[in-house]
Order: C-alpha cells, then structure tokens, then sequence
C-alpha cells in the first residue's frame, strides 16, 4: 500500500461525509413522519405517498409546498378536476363538484412545508454534535456543513428532475448550515482549549517532577 500523506486522507475524509450525511437524513426520517402524521392535513399527504414517503425529505418542493404532480394547480381546468367524474370515449358523461372524504381537490398543503422546514433545522442541530464526535477538528467543520449542503442540492435536484426555485427552501437550507458551523466550531474550539490546557498543565507538572528530583540529587551528593 503506497504511503499516505501527511494530514491527506482520503478514505477517511469520504467516509466522514457519508457517514454525517447518512445521519442527516436519519435524523429527518425520525422527525418528519411524526410529525407529519400529526399535524398535516392528511387527504392531501396521503395522495402525496404519505408522511413516510422518501419525496418528504428529498424533494425540495414538498419544503416549498409546491405541487409534485404535472398540471395539478388548485381546482383550475387544467388542474385535478379533469379528472373527476365519468369518462367514456374522451367524453365526460357525468360528474360534480362535491369531494368525497377520500378525494383530494388537487391543492397544496401549507403547513406541510413549514412542518420539514422546521424538521431540517432541528437535524442542523443534530449535525452539530454529528460533526463534533467526528470531525473533530474546528478548521474541517466549514467545509463538511458546506458539503452535506452541496449532496442534498445535487440529490434533490436528481430526485425532483428541477433546480430549486423557493427562496424559503434556500432560506432554510442556508440558516441549517449556520447554525451547524456556527455551533459545531465553537464547541470544537473549546474542546481544543481544554485538551490543550491540560497537555500544557501535564507537560509542567512533569517538569516540575524532573526539577525536583534533579535537585535532589544535587542536594545528596553535596551532603555526601
């Protein structure tokens, strides 16, 4: 195996990120259908795939509270009332405009936005002690909450096949990741002070032994 250089590896650096972003997302995956299941308006969640559908936490639209399906905008003639009614031959033979409590009416659900909202900045805090016990180091810590940041924009745009568009969903994303480097650097650093302190404090209590007993030998021969 050919020598690794100093303060350079690579293996350990991509382990690091899969394992904080492999966390994230466990973290989201704890919080959200919970609390999706309480507080959401349910005909809706349900016809989005539910509240422990993988879109709730890799879609950047359902955190907009945009529409995931194509051409459903409300109850407009293009939106879900198309749909509704009976169809034969290309024909609408019959239908109305009263929704059954199964039905959805094709709108979106506010709350619902605000709900993963409120679940990614919880696991930013996470995060913090996620980078902490495995980081470790205060000068990797911006570069790793940067990364975990630039995975979930390349996933979510891969998943939902479109760029996010929603300011709130960059203000969201952008204010996890302050509050990671934020935190996650400040108790690094004073982790780093404390171990330092105390190698200080050893390093001159072992002095101080050696001056001692230097002394005392010094002492004993004169008196012999």
């Amino acid at each position: 195996m050919p020598p690794r250089i100093q303060g350079w590896d690579p293996i350990l650096i991509i382990s690091q990120i899969v394992c904080i972003q492999s966390l994230h997302y466990l973290t989201l995956s704890f919080l959200i259908p919970p609390l999706l299941a309480v507080f959401a308006e349910p005909h809706a969640l349900a016809h989005q795939g539910g509240a422990g559908s993988v879109g709730m936490i890799m879609d950047w639209r359902e955190m907009a509270g945009r529409a995931t399906i194509t051409g459903v905008e409300g109850d407009d003639s293009r939106g879900w009332s198309a749909f509704r009614g009976v169809w034969s031959g290309g024909k609408r033979l019959g239908g109305g405009s009263v929704l059954q409590g199964w039905e959805w009416e094709g709108g979106t659900d506010p709350s619902r936005g605000w709900i993963i909202g409120l679940c990614w900045l919880l696991a930013s805090g996470a995060d913090v002690l996620y980078i902490y016990h495995i980081v470790r180091k205060p000068t990797h810590v911006l570069d790793f909450a940067l990364t975990l940041m630039l995975n979930h924009l390349i996933l979510t745009t891969y998943y939902s096949s479109s760029l996010p568009s929603s300011l709130f969903f960059w203000l969201v994303v952008f204010g996890g990741s302050a509050i990671t480097i934020i935190f996650a650097e400040q108790l690094c650093v004073r982790r780093e002070m404390k171990e330092g302190l105390g190698t200080d404090y050893t390093q001159l209590q072992d002095i101080q032994r050696t001056h001692d007993s230097e002394e005392g030998r010094v002492m004993g021969q004169g008196s012999s």
